[in-house]
């Protein structure tokens, strides 16, 4: 766990200095996780893993003065960066803590609903933290989680990746280990929230266009940077490479930018639940 918290620390000020066009690419999956955990103005809503602050700031603006959100992460730069867009935008309606989601610092039946955006592949306990995110639900309330489908379907990931994986080694990961696809079998997520205890569980592919007002070169930069795992792999080639590399990657990107900048097909897994009444 010390080793996915320190690789994320890295990413922090990435993902702070990119965030307005983190938040413009994954807007449609915010919207997905709102609408099946039925998230509506006055609801109380805990968002675990959720970085540097989303979906969490855009949760705070549907619930309104009447409403309250709890935003936590593992990972204390995550969390600085989310309270520092909170200050700066002046929410009275949320909150921030750093605490794991295997072990919510809230009491049980104190929300409506809780959602994770793309958090729930990294967590070394998944049925665990699917029971805790029921415990903090009221009754009847409805958690909602987003992972993404196969890296083949999304460009997102394997455009860039492919063209450094053509200068560096990089085996897959152990079976079942913390990475972005843990879940991407259909039905594998859907299992583990049955098994913490949900009900009425749910899953459907969401299919929607990453979308980002950039060129292909700020996209290349936007990816080398907000990625650890393609900042790690980019340190491992001789620097002589790096400008080939880079220039490969651009010209692969220039197949999705158009006169309004990137556009992406994305496919992303929504699982629903519901804590029993």
């Amino acid at each position: 766990m010390q080793e996915v918290i320190s690789r994320w620390s890295e990413s922090a000020p990435y993902w702070e200095k990119h965030r307005t066009i983190i938040r413009e690419m994954f807007a449609p999956v915010t919207e997905a996780l709102v609408k099946a955990a039925q998230i509506a103005p006055g609801n109380a809503v805990l968002d675990v893993a959720t970085g540097p602050g989303e979906p969490a700031l855009t949760i705070a603006e549907l619930v309104g003065s009447e409403g309250k959100v709890l935003g936590i992460d593992v990972v204390p730069e995550m969390v600085e960066a989310a309270r520092r867009e909170a200050s700066r935008r002046k929410f009275q309606n949320l909150s921030f803590a750093v605490a794991s989601a295997e072990v919510l610092p809230a009491e049980a039946a104190s929300f409506d609903a809780v959602v994770s955006r793309f958090g729930v592949m990294f967590f070394p306990d998944p049925v665990r933290a699917v029971r805790e995110m029921l415990r903090v639900l009221k009754p009847g309330g409805r958690i909602a989680l987003a992972a993404w489908h196969f890296a083949a379907n999304n460009p997102f990931h394997y455009t860039v990746s492919q063209v450094i994986g053509r200068y560096v080694n990089s085996p897959p990961p152990a079976e079942d280990a913390p990475d972005a696809f843990r879940f991407a079998q259909l039905g594998k997520l859907r299992a583990v929230v049955a098994k913490a205890g949900a009900t009425a569980v749910s899953e459907n592919l969401l299919q929607f266009s990453i979308r980002a007002h950039v060129s292909p070169e700020e996209f290349w930069k936007l990816r080398s940077e907000m990625s650890e795992n393609l900042r790690s792999k980019l340190a491992k080639i001789p620097p002589e490479n790096i400008a080939e590399i880079r220039r490969e990657a651009i010209e692969a990107l220039r197949a999705y930018s158009g006169e309004t900048g990137i556009s992406m097909p994305a496919e992303v897994l929504i699982v629903g639940g519901r804590k029993p009444s």
